[in-house]
């Protein structure tokens, strides 16, 4: 018997999209009645829409690559899902998926019982098609179930590249404050080399910038030298204090987050904070040395650390209320929104397309013009003028 005769009628139409040359070789231990790739029974299943089970799931599509109209049917993990009801009574599930790529809402009217019992934070082979709805693209699920062969390099983001070389400028700043208390604290709290570890290895937040392994190391060092720059400006800043406020001022957020398989927040992070949980581990670490730190000092730094989101609506406990509280604060909030900006006009360049969509962190569409090369021979009279205005 020719193997495809075993293939049901779920997976037959993925077998001529993607043709025989890009298929694993066929299980064909099942028997005749049953299929070859994702071993369902073919005589009991032909019709259903249940046949997402498959031996080995090979990530073909990523959340960045979903344009408007497209076929989707790959792995993504279930980051957030709520049982709701619409005007007329049809219950559906709305839920946002995710990838290494990024995130994209979804939405799947009246469910399978299995459907709605998947969990978040757990992986899901999905199948349907990405739609507009009021301005916002999202997945519209026609099956799902859950998925448990994937590879998790697939569903987690990693933007740094030069991770070494981000982390050992990360200890240059450390070890360039010269105040003996500072550099004490400093000490006590990236010390600890487990902790350090898994700071190094932290997303900078769940969504909209630096959401991606060691994104926090990587945010960190660019909001203290950012600091640094700024304190050069002002003569009354204390530029040490400062920069510890810089390098210190997200380490609650190792608390926060969780990173096994999607970026989400744990019972303490959705309770209490990353600004209320990192000032309690700084202050836990000094409180592990043996000789006393200068206490005016700790209040100023532990003020800016809780000050940092800048006003009571954003998370702060306490607005900037000292001249480096107020530089961290807008020097965070910097980084975080031009990083964010960045990397959401980069993902509409690279789908060509000249603007984003409103589903962001600026609420509104941003324009992302295409890089224009210039490829006219230069002159010799071009170059030569060219130093003339340089000299």
């Amino acid at each position: 018997m020719h193997p495809l005769t075993s293939v049901c009628a779920i997976t037959f139409p993925r077998v001529l999209e993607r043709g025989l040359l890009h298929l694993p070789e066929p299980r064909l231990s099942g028997g005749a009645d049953m299929c070859c790739f994702c071993r369902c029974h073919t005589l009991t299943l032909l019709s259903s829409r249940e046949c997402l089970r498959q031996e080995a799931i090979v990530k073909e599509q990523y959340i960045k690559e979903l344009a408007d109209g497209s076929y989707v049917d790959s792995v993504f993990i279930l980051s957030s899902k709520e049982l709701r009801s619409s005007r007329n009574g049809v219950s559906y599930l709305s839920m946002e998926l995710s990838d290494r790529t990024g995130r994209m809402p979804a939405v799947w009217f009246q469910p399978t019982s299995g459907g709605s019992r998947l969990p978040a934070g757990s992986a899901a082979s999905v199948r349907g098609r990405v739609t507009t709805y009021r301005g916002l693209r999202r997945v519209s699920v026609e099956a799902m179930a859950p998925a448990s062969d994937f590879e998790a390099a697939d569903m987690m983001p990693d933007g740094v590249d030069d991770k070494a070389s981000i982390i050992q400028e990360f200890k240059q700043m450390a070890a360039s404050v010269r105040d003996p208390s500072l550099r004490r604290i400093l000490g006590a709290v990236f010390g600890d080399r487990v902790f350090f570890a898994r700071f190094c290895e932290c997303p900078g937040a769940q969504t909209h910038h630096h959401a991606f392994l060691g994104g926090l190391v990587r945010h960190s060092v660019a909001v203290a030298r950012i600091c640094r720059t700024l304190a050069t400006e002002y003569p009354s800043v204390d530029s040490d204090l400062l920069v510890t406020a810089a390098l210190l001022h997200d380490i609650g957020k190792v608390d926060e987050l969780s990173w096994a398989s999607s970026i989400e927040y744990t019972d303490q992070g959705r309770l209490l904070g990353h600004v209320v949980l990192g000032d309690r581990r700084m202050h836990a670490s000094v409180g592990s040395l043996r000789k006393p730190v200068n206490g005016a000092l700790l209040t100023r730094l532990s003020h800016a650390m809780l000050s940092h989101h800048g006003e009571l609506e954003w998370g702060a406990p306490r607005r900037p209320s000292t001249i480096e509280a107020l530089l961290l604060h807008h020097a965070d909030n910097l980084d975080a929104k031009a990083s964010g900006f960045v990397q959401l006009v980069s993902g509409a360049s690279a789908a060509q397309e000249r603007w984003t969509d409103s589903y962001n962190l600026f609420r509104r569409p941003l324009f992302a013009p295409a890089s224009v090369e210039d490829d006219r021979p230069l002159t010799i009279d071009e170059d030569q003028q060219y130093l003339k205005t340089s000299a």
